[in-house]
């Protein structure tokens, strides 16, 4: 395994996995000369599928040494000794053919989350590592990072279904049919609880984070769209209590709350720039004149800019979703670069903010929530 050991790099495994994915199995194997593989299948984490462990290891070393090539189904031994410790040890789950996560093996699995995401909700602190190695004793010899990228698919769930998500766990799409089902049934089985830990998320609480420095930090980015599978069995729909989403943005106080925090930031900001004066003239737009005007908060660049200002707070973490008005929308397209979304995030806790400016149609993705209704067509 002398020149196999030289394979060091995800992102070739990744590669080779997404090639895998593009031609389809039958043609990459031929494309490459590999046998199907008989024992070991290695999980694609973008898409769930399994591929041919031996195949993706001889087409990853050629994504990492160009210049040497591909190796060929001769040129090393597959295997438990050889492939599966390596493709593991690079944070890739390996799996027997065959022997996918059982029922009972994806039950024990949501039932962790959700008992870690109750901690979350209450304030209490866990350790995920020692959770992961306590789980794995009740797996079939699942790795640590197979675990994590269950807990990671589970949060995608949850975000999709508006629901909140551990904030330690970024949601990764493309999960099991059989995980997919078992979270519905979780949360339709335990709504009571369910709709506690959004409760207590949702709680409004004067933020800890007496300062502002330090609070500002770089906006998520916009990820690559996935292929849009069609589901084969009928949308779970839940009810709508349990939308964290729109109960979050409905939570009047919390948005005060926010807005009232951003205005401490904005005299921050102020003094910082050297126009502590301009504080003055600041205007909370959304409680003088009330919603509608497309943004909460007038404030400045400069004596002679405005910095209009919508605030989106929430008690969760960056990757929460938050709702985006049509007026809004509009508003930022026309204010164009004088347009701030200000994201306020844990703010029960010690508050983050990220910031977005101009038209929010290019850096989000905007999902319709509500049509109006009317015997008459209307144009705006």
């Amino acid at each position: 395994m002398t020149q196999l050991s030289l394979l060091k790099s995800p992102a070739a495994v990744q590669a080779a996995m997404d090639e895998f994915s593009r031609l389809g199995r039958v043609a990459f194997l031929k494309r490459y000369g590999f046998d199907k593989s008989r024992d070991y299948m290695v999980r694609n984490p973008r898409t769930g599928e399994p591929c041919d462990s031996k195949a993706i290891v001889g087409v990853a070393f050629g994504k990492q040494f160009p210049t040497q090539g591909v190796l060929g189904a001769d040129d090393f031994l597959g295997g438990e000794m050889t492939v599966v410790p390596l493709l593991r040890s690079l944070g890739f789950e390996v799996t027997r053919t065959g022997q996918d996560w059982t029922e009972d093996e994806v039950h024990a699995t949501v039932v962790d989350y959700f008992e870690m995401l109750r901690l979350e909700a209450d304030g209490v602190g866990f350790n995920k590592s020692g959770h992961n190695e306590v789980l794995r004793k009740q797996l079939r010899g699942r790795s640590k990072a197979s675990v994590e990228l269950k807990h990671q698919n589970i949060s995608a769930i949850l975000a999709g279904m508006g629901l909140p998500f551990i904030q330690g766990y970024k949601p990764r799409g493309n999960s099991q049919l059989l995980l997919r089902k078992a979270v519905q049934d979780y949360v339709l089985r335990h709504s009571t609880d369910v709709g506690k830990i959004v409760d207590a998320l949702e709680e409004v609480k004067t933020p800890a984070q007496k300062t502002y420095s330090a609070v500002l930090i770089e906006s998520p980015v916009m990820e690559e769209r996935q292929k849009l599978v069609v589901p084969t069995h009928p949308r779970q729909r839940l009810p709508r209590k349990l939308d964290h989403a729109a109960r979050d943005e409905a939570n009047r106080k919390l948005g005060r709350l926010g807005e009232d925090w951003v205005i401490g930031y904005e005299q921050h900001r102020l003094t910082e720039i050297g126009h502590p004066e301009l504080f003055q003239r600041l205007e909370w737009i959304s409680d003088t004149q009330g919603d509608g005007a497309g943004y909460d908060i007038l404030s400045f660049e400069s004596p002679a800019l405005h910095r209009y200002i919508e605030v989106k707070a929430t008690n969760g973490g960056i990757a929460s979703s938050f709702i985006v008005s049509h007026n809004e929308l509009e508003f930022s397209v026309e204010a164009g670069g004088q347009f701030y979304l200000y994201r306020v995030f844990q703010l029960s806790g010690e508050p983050k903010l990220f910031i977005l400016r101009g038209d929010l149609s290019n850096q989000l993705y905007l999902k319709p929530l509500d049509f109006r209704a009317s015997f008459r067509e209307h144009f705006r």
